[in-house]
């Protein structure tokens, strides 16, 4: 079967930066519907569109292509009191605590940011809203492990049934959230803690 829209794709992947640095070569194949359901970056969709299984290719995505320019206005400075303890660089926040503009925005915002500690101080946080991999020029090589139709479920829920958290690290801005877990308020762990995702 051939790659086309409405069909659920499983595809290995190994993610490097523009001088082949390995970024992350997961185990597992990430599972994506296929058909411009933001399931992983449009270049990428373009690549495998009529394709089969077994085909590989490495392809580079410009910043604008992937995670976006680096947004220096996304960078935050904030009272290390509003933090809990222990507070780690690496550590994600879902917006920033106990900040009220942060929690109307929220409210207004399905997506809200993510943002990473980069920096500990006596009293205050560094923290930055920008994608971990934003500014960069990234390589994926790519390899088509399996194709399939998708089921009437898969594309009204527009993701692989039990594959959401296979998507590559793109937020879904158009996203409508429904199906979507919410992170928890506060700390979400380290840089492994997120789902999975190639877009």
């Amino acid at each position: 079967m051939k790659i086309e829209k409405n069909t659920i794709v499983s595809l290995r992947y190994k993610l490097t930066d523009a001088q082949n640095n390995v970024i992350e070569e997961p185990d597992s194949p990430m599972v994506y519907l296929h058909g411009g359901y933001e399931g992983t970056f449009p270049k990428i969709e373009t690549l495998l569109d009529g394709q089969d299984i077994g085909y590989e290719a490495t392809i580079q995505l410009e910043p604008n292509e992937a995670f976006g320019e680096y947004d220096p206005e996304l960078l935050k400075i904030e009272p290390r009191t509003r933090f809990p303890e222990p507070l780690e660089v690496g550590m994600q926040f879902e917006g920033v605590p106990d900040a009220e503009e942060d929690a109307a925005a929220d409210e207004v915002d399905d997506e809200p940011l993510i943002y990473t500690v980069t920096d500990v101080a006596d009293n205050q946080v560094v923290l930055d809203g920008n994608h971990p991999l934003a500014g960069m020029a990234l390589r994926f090589w790519v390899q088509v492990e399996d194709v399939r139709a998708a089921t009437d479920d898969e594309i009204e829920n527009r993701h692989p049934e039990g594959g959401e958290s296979f998507s590559f690290g793109m937020p879904n801005e158009e996203d409508d959230g429904d199906d979507d877990e919410e992170f928890p308020g506060g700390a979400l762990g380290g840089n492994d803690a997120g789902p999975r995702t190639l877009h």
